[in-house]
């Protein structure tokens, strides 16, 4: 099976000329002349990009969907490569209704007549990781049913592996191919794999940004119904809404485009810098708009990204110094969050950083990318040796997601002008007097619990302390008890060995 596999990979990858990404090596480079005497009738006129891409459309679903993680990782792959990756979808054909159903019947142990109403057999949506139904509970309550692909765990395992080897070969044979850390990349999309084939955390992910957005007119996340949950099935809203991507049924909706691609901004931002938990796949697939209104509805929740408080307070820091043009102070906030080798030198970094920022201020604000600029700072940081967090990789790669939707609406977006004003007010809650006083009120029920049992705890120390002083001072005179002891015994025994030698 593996063999098979693997053959049909090769086939695949000599087919769309893929071997030069190999052939380069000086160790292989004989074999370059051999293949392009041997598949001369090629024809590779396509750029690089577009043949890596149709060649992991060809190798189905799996690798599709490395591609599509592939292309976040703009600190490591060229920019043509990933900006072509970043063009693929899934275009999987749907399972077998009968399969879908028996997964149902497993996960609930008894028929599904019992636990909805009505069962679209037909699937609304497929994709490499499960596809999705629609069905009614009996209480007439309208849901989406999104299963799982029976089998797809085994068939994932198998992928990986080849993937595994495939990456120990780049180490092997590109003297560059260490740097470019090829098996903690595969490790990184092993793990967004996992999280994807457990729908019971999507489902969690679902509710987590539901609470965060309760009664938003911005964004509208489907509820779950729990009691319908497994790891296999996830149950929630049917949502009704007309596809982002569809400009011109959204016109005649009566929305407002300009309106509403500011408002994916401020959804965006308001996920990162107020909640530091955002939708990680923003694309126009996952995305719709209830008609005659602004207000987005999300879908699709299996990656989702995360910032620590030390995140935002990084990204704070990148963003006051980059607005005020302080670029000592963005190479201080990357080398003070422990990110990069404390021998770095500050001023170097600086002007790195200076040549990265200082143009994008004499450019139209509309006319500048965002997402771009966060880029081009990560890849002046690696010269540096700067590590660069999964996580901000993960936020620049949903940043320039957004930013070419919001675009693509509107042309004229100044994703400055409308993110700023909400950057400047989130900074000063962060930075500013407000942080004060909301950490003090954060603080407040602890000290308010600790203040009364400050006193029984000092004299407890006290005592302890004392009991400890005690412990110490008796132990230290036993052990100089003992040093007499055998000091004496020496010198007893010395002076019964004169006295016999005497005798």
């Amino acid at each position: 099976m593996k063999l098979l596999r693997l053959a049909r990979i090769l086939t695949v990858g000599l087919r769309f000329g893929l071997e030069e990404f190999f052939l380069g090596h000086e160790r292989v480079r004989p074999l370059r002349w051999l293949v392009r005497i041997t598949l001369f009738w090629r024809p590779l006129t396509e750029p690089r990009g577009v043949r890596l891409r149709r060649a992991l459309e060809a190798l189905g679903p799996i690798f599709v969907k490395f591609g599509q993680m592939l292309s976040t990782r703009r600190d490591l792959v060229p920019l043509d490569i990933a900006d072509e990756l970043a063009q693929l979808q899934d275009r999987v054909p749907p399972f077998p209704s009968g399969q879908a159903i028996a997964t149902l019947e497993a996960a609930y142990k008894r028929p599904l007549a019992e636990v909805f109403a009505e069962f679209d057999a037909t699937p609304v949506a497929s994709a490499s990781v499960a596809q999705v139904h629609f069905a009614r509970l009996h209480d007439g309550t309208p849901v989406a049913v999104k299963v799982l692909r029976p089998g797809i765990a085994p068939v994932i395992a198998h992928d990986v592996s080849l993937l595994y080897a495939a990456a120990g070969l780049v180490e092997k044979l590109f003297s560059d191919g260490k740097r470019l850390r090829p098996r903690e990349v595969v490790a990184e999309f092993e793990k967004h794999l996992g999280d994807e084939l457990d729908l019971m955390r999507e489902a969690a992910n679902c509710s987590q940004l539901r609470r965060n957005f309760k009664d938003s007119p911005l964004l509208l996340v489907p509820e779950v119904y729990w009691d319908y949950c497994d790891h296999a099935v996830m149950v929630m809203d049917r949502m009704d809404g007309i596809p982002v991507s569809q400009i011109e049924r959204l016109r005649e909706s009566g929305v407002d485009i300009p309106k509403l691609a500011a408002t994916g901004v401020e959804i965006f931002f308001t996920q990162v810098f107020r909640d530091g938990f955002f939708h990680a796949d923003m694309h126009p697939g996952n995305i719709l708009v209830r008609p005659g209104s602004e207000q987005y509805i999300a879908l699709d929740f299996g990656i989702m990204g995360t910032l620590t408080e030390v995140d935002k307070q990084y990204l704070a820091r990148n963003f006051l110094a980059f607005f005020r043009r302080d670029y000592k102070g963005v190479a201080l906030a990357h080398l003070e969050s422990g990110w990069g080798p404390a021998d770095t030198r500050i001023d170097e970094l600086e002007a790195a950083v200076r040549a990265v920022c200082e143009p994008v201020f004499d450019r139209p604000l509309k006319d500048i990318s965002f997402g771009r600029v966060l880029l081009q700072l990560f890849q002046a940081s690696r010269r540096f040796n700067v590590e660069i967090q999964p996580q901000l990789v993960l936020l620049q790669k949903t940043l320039l997601n957004i930013e070419g939707l919001g675009r693509q609406l509107d042309p004229d977006l100044d994703l400055w002008k409308t993110a700023k004003p909400f950057l400047e007010r989130w900074m000063n809650e962060q930075m500013g007097w407000r942080a004060l006083v909301r950490n003090l009120q954060t603080e407040a029920p602890k000290w308010a619990a600790l203040l009364p049992q400050l006193p029984r705890l000092a004299h407890q120390a006290l005592n302890e302390n004392r009991l400890a002083q005690l412990e110490a001072g008796l132990t230290l005179m036993l052990q100089q008890q003992q040093a007499r002891n055998t000091w004496l015994g020496a010198i007893a025994g010395l002076l019964a060995a004169l006295t016999s030698t005497a005798l």
